[in-house]
């Protein structure tokens, strides 16, 4: 049985108060909003998601497979998020799997659907429907492989990976798409036999033998196979690592620092009839990689994807949904869980049933998550996303503009370098119109929506205790 029970259609934010958000049990997440696969595009089933921010206009993308195309979702609005078109499958009829990363402005899409290959989809599309839903063309098609369980994208290097393909025994299939339109087979790598999902970094880790190389941790069943990839031509592999109970490693992802390497093993908890697992390792040895443990979750489920930021790990964990993991403690061989969204309420058992995989990397602090059935958006708490560490106001220098200002205006911070920040706009009679507190501070400018303020002068003052002030004119 596929699905998520009780969707929601929200359209209005549910906070999670009382251990729910609506149906769904909660700790530390909100739910912003559902949208229902048949709302999206249909298809049988959805399944991966990956995100994308248009970088002229800020509007976000959450770019979510199905089983018979790609839906484009803009999710700036997360109360209500719009259905922007869909990217039809290659191949007509309906797969159970279909897997999207992105390069640049391009998404990168594959499925285990016959010769589908992989599709490259120019996401600057987005910008330009006017109207909804849009069906789109992919801009070019690589059919070096067929079908492909999963692709890995280095962004760094312009190398997409596919992974389970029918070339190189399953294992790496690499691709150059620095020129995206024009796609190329650079390489591949099939000593370790079949690989199932892959995270490849351009190395910046603490092993200095590897410095600089292009590293490919792959998820191989049973090990974790580690590969110098930076020669696409005799990639070599630097060590396998495993552990004792071993089902199925199935996907994993580094800490930013590239010393720590969390797995899921998606099958272990049917195979040995335990709770859900979250394996460690250290990696800062590339050669000789350490097992640290496991993190038991306490609950019957299993795991599918997992992604890291900062000292979180954002989970997928299949029925009893997205969960949060404190990873601070990593090197003590510790983790705790920091909050979660059960999108499966109805039960918790190990199996398949519930949530694929998220994205959380928008700068807007919400996470999109997928299920069979629907699109989650949701925003996990402040201490988790950005941190508790307020910003002080006199390390920056504080500017407007525009400057008189008519609907927007952005408060330019110069120095900051993020945490959170309180600021208040005040009218010259000195009473505050309007105070925003503890607001997440990711880059060096706010925009402020002054349009239903009166004409005249106000002062906008930043900090707390030590504040500062600018004059603004609203028109």
């Amino acid at each position: 049985m596929f699905g998520v029970a009780s969707v929601l259609n929200a359209s209005a934010q549910t906070p999670c108060e009382n251990g729910f958000a609506f149906v769904y049990p909660c700790e530390n997440v909100d739910l912003m909003s559902v949208l229902d696969r048949q709302d999206m595009g249909g298809g049988a089933n959805m399944n991966d998601i990956w995100g994308w921010t248009d970088p002229d206009t800020g509007v976000e993308y959450a770019l979510v497979g199905r089983s018979n195309g790609t839906s484009f979702v803009d999710i700036s609005d997360p109360l209500n998020p719009l259905y922007v078109g869909n990217l039809p499958s290659a191949i007509a009829g309906d797969n159970l799997w279909r897997d999207v990363k992105v390069y640049g402005h391009y998404a990168v899409i594959v499925s285990e659907h016959g010769d589908h290959g992989m599709q490259i989809f120019d996401l600057n599309k987005l910008a330009d429907v006017d109207s909804y839903p849009a069906e789109f063309e992919a801009d070019a098609h690589y059919t070096g492989f067929g079908h492909a369980h999963n692709v890995a994208v280095n962004e760094e290097s312009g190398y997409a990976y596919g992974v389970g393909t029918s070339s190189f025994g399953g294992g790496l299939h690499i691709v150059d798409i620095n020129d995206p339109l024009n796609p190329v087979l650079a390489g591949g790598y099939q000593e370790s036999g079949y690989t199932h999902d892959a995270q490849i970094v351009n190395y910046k880790g603490p092993d200095e033998d590897y410095s600089g190389a292009e590293i490919a941790f792959a998820f191989n069943d049973d090990v974790v196979a580690i590969v110098d990839v930076t020669d696409k031509a005799d990639c070599q592999l630097i060590t396998h690592a495993s552990y004792d109970f071993v089902s199925y490693i199935h996907q994993g992802w580094l800490t930013e620092d590239q010393r720590y390497l969390l797995v899921d093993d998606e099958i272990d908890e049917l195979t040995f009839n335990q709770n859900l697992r979250t394996h460690m390792f250290d990696v800062q040895d590339l050669d000789n990689p350490v097992y640290l443990g496991y993190f038991d979750h306490g609950i019957s489920s299993s795991d599918h994807n997992q992604y890291i930021k900062g000292n979180y790990s954002f989970q997928s964990d299949y029925s009893s949904g997205f969960r949060i993991l404190d990873i601070s403690d990593v090197s003590e061989g510790s983790l705790s869980l920091a909050g979660y969204f059960d999108i499966f309420p109805d039960y918790d058992q190990a199996g398949f049933d519930g949530t694929w995989s998220n994205y959380p990397y928008f700068e807007s602090l919400n996470v999109v998550v997928s299920t069979y059935d629907a699109l989650f958006v949701l925003r996990p708490i402040d201490a988790i996303m950005v941190g508790t560490e307020e910003l002080t106001a006199s390390a920056v220098e504080v500017s407007v503009s525009p400057n008189p200002a008519a609907d927007v205006l952005t408060l330019h911070l110069a120095n900051a370098t993020g945490g959170k920040i309180n600021i208040q706009i005040v009218d010259m009679s000195g009473r505050a119109v309007r105070e925003y507190v503890q607001l997440p501070l990711l880059g060096n400018s706010i925009n402020l929506n002054v349009a239903d303020l009166p004409s005249g002068s106000y002062l906008i003052k930043v900090g707390d205790q030590e504040q500062q002030t600018v004059r603004m004119i609203k028109q």
